[in-house]
């Protein structure tokens, strides 16, 4: 009997003392700090046994079965998310497995530029190698239709931003979030949009602020900009901007815009043709967006660069004229 008792007070220790150095291993990093990231991934449907061992087999310097245990322990069997991560350098087994429960897979980024076509969007992403590239065969049309069915043409749907995404995410997924942005911004600023502006609804502001993105590179100036465009919609005037006729030439454009250029006629030169062109030219940025839909209150009708940057702003022909003359000629 006694034999028996010291024998249980032996697995009692022993417990204690498996118990003891598991939960310390538990809080250990896996891999020190200074070490380089390792990425895993987890295939959709594994068990909790299979996880831990998909863990292990790409590298990750941890021992499958004390994982299995350890997520079994913690009652988070059941709830590790399959996908792409990344361990960083002092994980423990426990962050680990908070890790695998939250979904906190391995983060690429994507830099949408303001001021970039459609075009330009289509190659940066169809170029990222951490993206499943599921869209490169589809025509801007076909491609639209996945995402929204409120707009017939792609160019300037989309906000110009750095996106964040799991490793392999589709790339539908990316245009998908750019263009809800897209929205949110749009109509945030609609709803304080200046109510004496000559806009119809909120995609005449879009295009509005894609020509200001494109006419200048300053954003003190993008209000003023704005302004000289609202006062010639009001008026009945050619906008006469010269970004709106090179996107309408699209690859005849060569780096110069000449004479001829501004003469021929396309949907999109306004030059020749009254009013804001059929869709806007790039993506612009929440300060052109805020610019288009809060003009600045001035009677300029004219700008003209003066080399620095900058822009002098006229309010009638002669002084333009006369602008024109000192910085341009």
């Amino acid at each position: 009997m006694k034999a028996f008792r010291n024998f249980l007070i032996c697995i009692v220790i022993l417990a204690i003392a498996f118990a003891a150095g598991f939960f310390y291993w538990a809080k250990q990093p896996i891999i020190p700090s200074g070490r380089s990231p390792i990425e895993f991934a987890i295939k959709p449907g594994s068990s909790v046994k299979s996880s831990a061992q998909q863990i292990a087999d790409a590298g990750v310097p941890v021992n499958p079965t004390l994982l299995e245990v350890l997520a079994r322990a913690t009652a988070k069997s059941a709830k590790l998310k399959a996908g792409n991560y990344e361990l960083k350098p002092g994980t423990t087994p426990l962050g680990l497995i908070n890790q695998l429960v939250r979904g906190e897979f391995a983060q690429e980024a994507l830099a949408i530029i303001e001021g970039w076509t459609f075009k330009q969007m289509r190659e940066a992403i169809a170029q990222h190698p951490a993206l499943k590239h599921d869209t490169v065969n589809l025509s801007d049309k076909e491609l639209l239709a996945k995402i929204t069915a409120d707009f017939s043409m792609p160019e300037g749907l989309f906000f110009p931003d750095t996106y964040l995404f799991a490793k392999n995410s589709s790339e539908l997924q990316i245009y998908k979030q750019a263009h809800a942005a897209l929205l949110k911004r749009l109509n945030e600023a609609w709803a304080r949009r200046d109510p004496s502006l000559p806009y119809k609804k909120p995609y005449e502001a879009l295009i509005m602020a894609s020509i200001v993105e494109k006419e200048t590179g300053q954003k003190s100036e993008r209000d003023m900009i704005a302004g000289v465009f609202v006062n010639r919609l009001k008026k009945g005037m050619l906008l006469q901007t010269d970004p709106t006729v090179i996107y309408g030439m699209g690859d005849k454009f060569k780096g110069n815009i000449r004479r001829r250029d501004l003469e021929t006629d396309t949907p999109y030169n306004t030059y020749t043709r009254v009013g804001l062109p059929p869709t806007p030219i790039a993506l612009p940025s929440a300060a052109s967006l805020e610019a288009a839909l809060n003009p600045a209150q001035t009677d300029a009708l004219y700008f003209v660069a003066r080399g620095d940057g900058t822009s002098a702003f006229s309010s009638n022909l002669a002084d333009h004229n006369r602008a024109v003359d000192k910085y341009q000629r």
